[in-house]
C-alpha cells in the first residue's frame, strides 16, 4: 500500500504541532536560518543546500519558500519521516537515505558540486562526539569558502549557573507559548502505529532501530555539547567564522562560516 498524499498532509501537520512543544519559537528559528542561508548565499543562481537529518521535510519546504532556486538535498535515516517527506514535500529537495556520520554518507548525496550551505535542526545533538568532530570536518571540506553550516538546535550554556538559568528561562517561554492541545513525540508515533499506509515504514524504522551501529554508539542519547562545545569543534574542523544568531533558553542557532 502506497502513502496517498491526503494522509502524509495530515501526519506532517501533527509532526508540526508535537515539534513545537519541543523547539521554543519554532517558526522563528526556521526564519533564521532562512535568514542566514539567504545572506550567505546572495548573487548565487542555484544555491546548492543539504539539509542535515531532513525529517518529514519540514525546514526544507520552508527554504524552498524563501528560495525557490535553491536546490535543497534532504538527508535522514528514518524511513518513515523520509516516506512523509517524499509524498508531502515532494518538491522541496532530493530526500537522501542515509545515516549522518556513518560511512558512505558523503557519497550517497550525490552533490556534484561544492556545497553553499548545510543546515540542521535538533538533529545533530543525538550524534556522539567522534561522529560529530568527523561530520564538521566532512562538511567543511564541502563547502565553498564563504559558505556557511547553520544548525537550529538544543544547545546549552556552557557551566551549571549559566546553564540552568538559560534552560529555566526557556522553559518558561515554552509554558507561555504552549497552547495545551499538543501531543508529545510518544504519542505521536504510538498514532503512526496505528495507520496502516505507514506501517511499512515503520517496521523498517524499528528493524533500523534494533541494530547496534559500530563505533561511535547507537547516537540516541544527546551528546550534552554546549554552544561553547560546538563552537570549538566547528573551528577545530576549519570553520573561519563562528558566532550564535539567535537563542532563547537553549534554543540555538549556530553558524560557522567556511
Amino acid at each position: 500500500m502506497g502513502l496517498s498524499m491526503a494522509v502524509a498532509e495530515w501526519w506532517v501537520e501533527r509532526w508540526e504541532r508535537q515539534q513545537r512543544r519541543y523547539a521554543i519559537d519554532r517558526e522563528e528559528r526556521f526564519t533564521v536560518i532562512a535568514d542566514v542561508v539567504e545572506h550567505v548565499t546572495v548573487g548565487q543562481r542555484r544555491p546548492l543546500v543539504v539539509d542535515l537529518g531532513c525529517g518529514p521535510g519540514s525546514l526544507a519546504a520552508r527554504l524552498v519558500e524563501r528560495l525557490p532556486g535553491a536546490e535543497v538535498i534532504g538527508v535522514d535515516m528514518d524511513p518513515l519521516l523520509l516516506e512523509l517527506a517524499r509524498t508531502h514535500h515532494s518538491s522541496a529537495a532530493r530526500y537522501v537515505d542515509a545515516m549522518i556520520g556513518a560511512d558512505g554518507w558523503i557519497e550517497a548525496l550525490s552533490l556534484g558540486r561544492p556545497l553553499d550551505a548545510a543546515v540542521s535542526t535538533t538533529a545533530l545533538h543525538y550524534l556522539p562526539v567522534p561522529a560529530l568532530r568527523r561530520t564538521y570536518a566532512q562538511l567543511a571540506a564541502l563547502l565553498r569558502p564563504g559558505g556557511a553550516l547553520v544548525n537550529g538546535d538544543h544547545l546549552p550554556q556552557s557551566g551549571a549557573v549559566a546553564g540552568a538559568l538559560a534552560a529555566h528561562v526557556g522553559r518558561c517561554r515554552a509554558r507561555r507559548l504552549r497552547d495545551g492541545d499538543h501531543e508529545d513525540w510518544e504519542s505521536w508515533w504510538a498514532a503512526v502505529a496505528a495507520e496502516p499506509e505507514l506501517a511499512e515504514p515503520l517496521a523498517e524504522r524499528r528493524r533500523r532501530l534494533s541494530v547496534p551501529v559500530a563505533g561511535d554508539g547507537d547516537g540516541a542519547a544527546d551528546n550534552g555539547l554546549s554552544v561553547s562545545d560546538h563552537t570549538a569543534l566547528l573551528r577545530e574542523a576549519g570553520f573561519a567564522h563562528v558566532v550564535p544568531v539567535w537563542q532563547f533558553g537553549d534554543s540555538c542557532v549556530l553558524v560557522g562560516i567556511r
